[in-house]
């Protein structure tokens, strides 16, 4: 995935800067970088990768050769960035979110016209980022650039842009798939992804970009330089998985979110009769935790946390790279209290299922642990699509998700035309994945969010929020 933050400001914002880009690092875990511009010294910038080490640690020996009173920064689980970029339209740096789809045909498209080239990374391939830049350098200012890049990428892309003014361009993509904010204060203007992050800096709400829409701000305030478009598809997964706890999309809280969301799978299975007997609720740690308090508040069962994750030395899942490594890390941090376990019934509530890599790891550990029985809630429902809009996810094909894997085990091709029943969890087939999802895993059972259910603890219009990892409606 990936994340930013930029401020202007009539005094300098490099602590803004470092703070609130710190503060995207749940978001992304390759690289790291911020960019600085002063009116005497010019630009300055510094890229560094977080794989080991989290972006704090490595940018606070930095801080000293950063001056400037506008800068943007980010997280990104991708390339390098920002770039620095040189062209007719002047200076500037530039980062990016999203994902392009079509990079290597847009590739080839810009070399059919000689003279033209890239730098390549040492996999050969070209940095996003950079591609983006080639794009807008096609037209003949910046807004028009980026309009032009949106249109040509499949994917989506959201930008910033800090120019040679000292100001900074903001764009969210087409359909607003991800989230573009503003703040203010008494001194100037910040843009985020995450809404906390300004908040716990003393910004205050400002404004919420719309769908397509590109704004320029600089310390007075912001100006709209492209109107949002009418059609918005922004990522559900925003608030069941990857957003912020604190955070606000769209008006809508991720925390609120959550617990509205377990109770409202809570209340299904009340009235069709599956929800179990059961001694706790609990949550796979950590989005999953409030989605279980809102399933335990709505059962009545008691919530309780049966284990914990040990993270002051490990504090991010998906880390370190090598496989091997990364499940015995999992294994580690996994610290059980045995009271709430040994010869319990327990109910978990994670936030998805996707893959599935760490679902056994955690299944097997309880069970060693001493519990009687485990039950498996989803917080949302069977991922049956990889996201073509978004880079949340290491898996590029559809037969890398759990439930699709299932679903060829069980009747290979002709499966797989089937995948409507098999996400509904009340047809013939639902009910054959689920069984064969606890079989291979050893639940006791296993049940999953709707579509439905997740769009109603959403609680904004349906039909602008992307469901297309769950069903592949557009």
């Amino acid at each position: 995935m990936g994340g930013f933050f930029g401020a202007v400001s009539h005094k300098d914002c490099v602590l803004d800067l470092f703070f609130g880009v710190d503060y995207h690092s749940h978001l992304g875990t390759r690289r790291g970088g911020m960019a600085t511009y002063d009116a005497e010294m010019g630009f300055h910038r510094q890229i560094h990768s977080i794989e080991n080490t989290p972006f704090r640690t490595k940018f606070e020996k930095d801080l000293p050769a950063f001056h400037g009173n506008a800068g943007i920064g980010c997280i990104s689980d991708t390339d390098p960035q920002p770039l620095l970029i040189r062209s007719h339209l002047g200076v500037y740096a530039l980062t990016t979110v999203g994902i392009i789809k079509n990079a290597e045909e847009l590739i080839e498209q810009y070399f059919s016209d000689h003279g033209h080239q890239f730098m390549a990374m040492s996999s050969g391939k070209v940095n996003a980022t950079e591609l983006t830049a080639a794009l807008i350098n096609q037209k003949e200012n910046l807004v028009e650039g980026i309009l032009h890049a949106q249109d040509l990428i499949e994917g989506s892309l959201t930008l910033l842009i800090l120019t040679d003014k000292g100001e900074i361009i903001a764009a969210r993509d087409k359909v607003g798939r991800l989230p573009v904010l503003l703040g203010k204060n008494e001194n100037g203007m910040c843009v985020s992804f995450e809404s906390f992050a300004y908040h716990k800096l003393g910004y205050e709400d400002a404004y919420e970009l719309g769908p397509r829409e590109i704004v320029k701000m600089n310390a007075e305030g912001f100006e709209t330089l492209s109107p949002a478009g009418k059609d918005m598809k922004i990522c559900g997964f925003l608030w069941t998985y990857y957003g912020y706890p604190n955070s606000n999309y769209e008006g809508k809280n991720v925390e609120v979110m959550r617990y509205r969301n377990g109770e409202i799978m809570a209340r299904r299975e009340l009235a069709e009769g599956t929800h179990p007997d059961v001694d706790y609720v609990a949550g796979v740690p950590d989005s999953g935790i409030p989605h279980a308090i809102g399933y335990a508040n709505e059962s009545h069962a008691p919530f309780a946390r049966p284990f914990v994750k040990y993270t002051p030395t490990w504090p991010r899942s998906f880390m370190p790279e090598n496989q091997e490594v990364r499940k015995q890390v999992a294994k580690m941090k996994q610290i059980p209290v045995p009271e709430l376990i040994q010869g319990k019934k327990l109910l978990f509530v994670d936030d998805s299922i996707v893959r599935g890599t760490q679902l056994q790891e955690t299944v097997d550990f309880l069970f060693e642990s001493g519990a009687k029985e485990v039950h498996m809630r989803s917080a949302c429902p069977p991922v049956m699509y990889s996201c073509k809009y978004l880079n949340f996810s290491r898996g590029n094909s559809d037969m890398d998700l759990l439930a699709r894997k299932v679903v060829q085990e069980l009747e290979g091709d002709e499966g797989q035309k089937h995948i409507e029943e098999y996400a509904d969890g009340r047809t013939e087939r639902g009910k054959c994945l689920l069984r064969a999802i606890c079989e291979k895993f050893g639940f006791d059972s296993l049940g999953y969010q709707t579509v439905d259910g997740v769009l109603e603890a959403i609680g904004i219009d349906k039909d602008k929020i992307c469901t297309y990892c769950w069903n592949g409606k557009e």
